[in-house]
């Protein structure tokens, strides 16, 4: 977390607290992009089989990169019964390399993602805060929104994750 920064969310950006215009139950915007190693990733592939978890993030955003290491412990528990995660970086073209390095660093095993223009962000978080958060369900409708990081976080998002696993 950010020297002083107690709310947590990036510097800059906004505080904890749900912004999104999709509400839990809705269906979620498809969107396609990019990844890290040039493939492409859509969300709908994803819709209707697996457990989704969209995890809106950047390399200057503290909170971010310290929620990544428990993420991918939570991804790497649960993937084997139906369960993704997609990493969106929310940082600029220019970049690119800096992602790479973060996520080499923290050694992340799911997929990254790119909206180096924040457009899928926008989608579901018109703000653009980071770390944001949201899980789908195998029905592909939104369970649950969660803006900022903060200990314990990782707590609950596992347990609401094995849930949506074990429906």
């Amino acid at each position: 977390m950010a020297s002083g920064d107690t709310d947590g969310a990036a510097p800059g950006h906004a505080a904890p607290g749900d912004s999104s215009a999709k509400p839990t139950g809705a269906r979620p915007p498809d969107f396609e992009l990019d990844t890290l190693d040039g493939k492409r990733v859509r969300l709908s592939d994803h819709l209707g089989k697996d457990v989704v978890l969209i995890d809106f993030w950047a390399t200057f955003c503290d909170p971010c990169l310290a929620a990544m290491p428990h993420l991918d412990e939570i991804y790497q528990k649960y993937r084997g019964r139906g369960f993704v995660v997609l990493g969106v970086s929310i940082d600029g073209p220019d970049a690119l390399g800096l992602v790479r390095t973060e996520v080499s660093k923290l050694r992340v095993t799911f997929p990254i993602l790119l909206d180096t223009e924040t457009r899928v962000v926008g989608l579901y978080n018109p703000k653009t805060s980071a770390p944001y958060s949201v899980l789908i369900g195998r029905d592909g409708r939104i369970i649950t929104k969660k803006e900022g990081y903060v200990t314990g976080d990782a707590d609950t998002l596992e347990k609401d994750i094995a849930a949506a696993v074990a429906r």
